[in-house]
């Protein structure tokens, strides 16, 4: 090319939505010039409009074209014999010379067989079609003037002359071109990266992207349902995919192994680094051998995203050594333990949002802006303080608060305390459907009674319940579920509202049908009510409980209801009073806290054989039992 152009293409005010428009005659090129170009586009991950033929009918080129040309960073023209014989083309051409004069689009010209002199002076056999064009059109010599002008303004850029030269080279001197002119690709970065840019320099690092590495790395993102993990890897997918020769990003391994196997997820890759749409494969063996072949000598980056087991990448067949030196794969789970056992080189944890960038990703969905409305301070605080920095909950509530007043957000905000968002739920819910049984009764133990509590203690009462902690408590680790830090148990706030939703889903309005009860109000009035509870398992009370002025002043309760409650291991009771007579406790009792216990012994009928704590304090205890008992310990 003749000239030199500026380093990169300026970014409007609104996102574009392609990278690159091709405007070309496709009885001269398709099948060979423009398709190999389209290919090695695709290839760099440089997101390209093709104009299907099946869309040309008609004299006028369609809105959705013209839309499509205004959404395009980059024009690239390709001249050819009978380019100027099409009215569509030309047509195209004086909307991207339109463009050009409005927002300063690039266009690329490339004359492919036809001399770049005989288009810039429209002569030889565009000068027949521009004939042509005047005699069919003679009643609108205007918009025939408007083509040649448009002609003319594109014909004389700065373009490249491919003629009687090895098309490969000069494709790839031109993708190197729009590579350079789109800089880093902000173009197709998603919309909501809100403190996402320290975490890609952050994954940068672990990918050791350095040109003199040659070693084929694979990095794993992993973290919770919502955290951002596919719009981290989507974002840096974009920044870095044009230091790589070939590119592949399947979306959801999980769904495309679960509908198609093994075989569907290395057709999608095979499809997106080779741009090869028909690739016959009939088995396992067929595939990996294209992927080892054909990939090889490749830089390579490739993206799985969404694996839920292990066996989806096992099964794929697929060694790092098949692809080409410096090639890069990132895997993306919500378990942490499926990556180390692939045996990835390193690990990223996504983390929760800080509050100033949960600010401003709430602002921008909230009220289309960086900054808090008026009268909405406390508001957006307490939203804050229930989505916890977890970028899903942010979006999709301030997305559902956007454009309501202030009285509608109090109801929105007091509904939410009550009854969680389903959308959010559902999302969360993935993670917790894919654990064993054992593992969810520790997760719902943790989200209803055990939340940051020490984690010694909490082994304790698991093991009691026969739940075996020490494996359970590294699932919900490593598939996010809880952190483990200074000897405590931590959850996310959307966590908990996920297991209470779940322990109450079958029977929402009926606490006693419930296995396990934590709130003061619901423990009230199942035991006021002396109602039938055959279910319940465990009721554990907060001892610092936020309204305890509100439970302090609740009603005196019966004791004698608690012998409705046969299958009772875990009873925690604080800040309530009782009275009656009490003539039996669960003899499953593993664990008995009762503040203020009221009696001067336990029942008689009691037996403490599974007994491994007791605890009264403040109570009247005086004997545990009324005369002699054995004890079996």
């Amino acid at each position: 090319m003749a000239c030199s152009r500026n380093q990169s293409v300026s970014s409007p005010s609104m996102p574009w939505k392609y990278d690159v428009f091709v405007s070309f005659r496709g009885e001269d090129t398709r099948n060979n010039f423009t398709d190999h170009l389209f290919g090695a586009l695709h290839k760099k991950g440089i997101v390209t409009f093709r104009d299907d033929t099946k869309l040309k009918k008609g004299e006028h080129i369609s809105s959705e074209l013209l839309q499509a040309i205004e959404g395009s960073r980059i024009f690239i023209v390709i001249f050819s014999r009978n380019y100027a014989s099409s009215t569509w083309c030309l047509q195209e051409l004086a909307k991207i010379a339109d463009c050009i004069d409005v927002s300063g689009q690039t266009v690329l010209p490339i004359f492919y067989d036809v001399n770049p002199s005989e288009v810039r002076k429209q002569s030889g056999d565009y000068e027949k079609s521009f004939l042509k064009h005047e005699e069919i059109f003679k009643e609108n010599l205007e918009e025939v003037q408007r083509w040649r002008d448009a002609l003319a303004q594109v014909a004389n850029l700065c373009g490249w002359d491919v003629r009687d030269k090895p098309q490969f080279a000069e494709i790839e001197k031109i993708v190197k071109e729009v590579t350079c002119l789109l800089g880093n690709k902000s173009s197709t970065l998603p919309g909501d990266i809100v403190g996402m840019h320290p975490r890609m320099e952050e994954l940068k690092k672990l990918l050791n992207l350095d040109l003199d590495n040659d070693d084929v790395r694979v990095v794993g993102i992993c973290g919770m349902g919502g955290i951002g993990k596919t719009t981290l890897a989507t974002a840096l997918y974009a920044r870095i995919s044009n230091q790589f020769d070939a590119c592949c990003f399947i979306d959801d391994v999980s769904k495309t192994y679960g509908d198609y196997g093994p075989i569907g997820v290395q057709k999608q890759l095979l499809y997106q680094t080779l741009n090869e749409e028909n690739i016959q494969i009939c088995n396992l063996s067929m595939a990996s051998n294209l992927i080892r072949t054909r990939l090889c000598q490749t830089k390579s980056l490739v993206v799985f995203d969404n694996v839920d087991q292990v066996e989806q990448l096992d099964k794929l067949t697929m060694a790092r050594e098949w692809l080409g030196r410096g090639s890069r794969i990132i895997i993306i789970s919500r378990d942490g333990h499926i990556l180390r056992e692939h045996g990835v080189d390193e690990v990223y944890k996504v983390r929760l949002l800080d509050h100033n960038n949960a600010l401003q990703l709430f602002c921008r969905k909230a009220f289309k802006s960086d900054d808090i409305m008026s009268g909405y301070i406390s508001l957006t605080d307490d939203v804050l303080t229930y989505a916890n920095g977890l970028p899903l909950a942010i979006k999709m509530l301030g997305t559902f608060l956007y454009g309501r007043d202030a009285s509608e957000w109090k109801s929105a905000l007091s509904r939410l305390r009550e009854n969680p968002r389903t959308d959010i739920m559902n999302v969360l819910r993935i993670s917790f459907d894919g654990l064993e049984d054992t593992e969810k009764d520790i997760f719902l133990d943790i989200a209803c009674f055990f939340y940051e509590k020490g984690e010694a203690y909490v082994k304790r009462v698991l093991d009691f319940r026969g739940f075996h902690p020490e494996i359970g408590l590294r699932v919900l680790v490593d598939k996010s579920f809880i952190i483990l830090e200074k000897g405590r148990i931590f959850m996310h706030d959307l966590f908990k509202e996920l297991g209470k939703s779940i322990v109450r889903e079958k029977s929402p309005k009926e606490p006693r049908k419930w296995n396990r009860m934590w709130d003061y109000q619901d423990v009230h009035n199942v035991i006021s009510e002396n109602m039938a509870t055959g279910n319940l398992e465990a009721i554990v009370l907060r001892r610092y409980p936020e309204n305890i002025d509100k439970i302090q002043a609740m009603s005196t309760l019966r004791a004698e209801a608690l012998a409705q409650m046969s299958r009772l291991k875990l009873l925690m009771l604080w800040n309530l009073n009782f009275s009656g007579s009490l003539n039996f406790l669960s003899s499953e009792l593993g664990y008995l806290c009762w503040d203020k216990y009221p009696f001067t012994c336990l029942p008689s009928s009691f037996e403490p054989d599974k007994l491994v704590e007791l605890i009264l304090p403040h109570s009247n205890i005086r004997q545990l039992w009324e005369g002699t008992k054995v004890l079996c310990l």
